[in-house]
């Protein structure tokens, strides 16, 4: 359960063939983000489907817990890179 306001870190699942991430909101409201993309916000119900290899972050709206199941999907030379923390700027700019 990510608390009101929490996110993750930027992070890549790296894959040479298959991987990635998918993730099912069970709970509140929160948002996503690819490098370089607008901000989604996300709802419970809602599914993301992350494709290996993309710099991406998570978490809860300001206003709201939030919780998903994160699914890791199989590939070879599968590993998670934990990058910077997400810019005030970057989790404002919400699509």
């Amino acid at each position: 359960m990510f608390e009101p306001g929490y996110r993750n870190n930027w992070h890549i699942h790296h894959a040479k063939t298959g991987g990635g991430q998918i993730l099912i909101v069970t709970a509140g409201e929160g948002f996503y983000q690819e490098w370089g993309k607008p901000t989604r916000r996300i709802r419970k119900g809602d599914t993301v489907n992350i494709p290996a290899n993309v710099k991406h972050w998570h978490g809860a709206a300001p206003d709201s817990r939030f919780q998903h199941i994160a699914i890791e999907v199989s590939g070879t030379e599968t590993r998670t890179e934990w990058c910077e923390p997400v810019a005030y700027a970057y989790a404002n700019t919400i699509q």
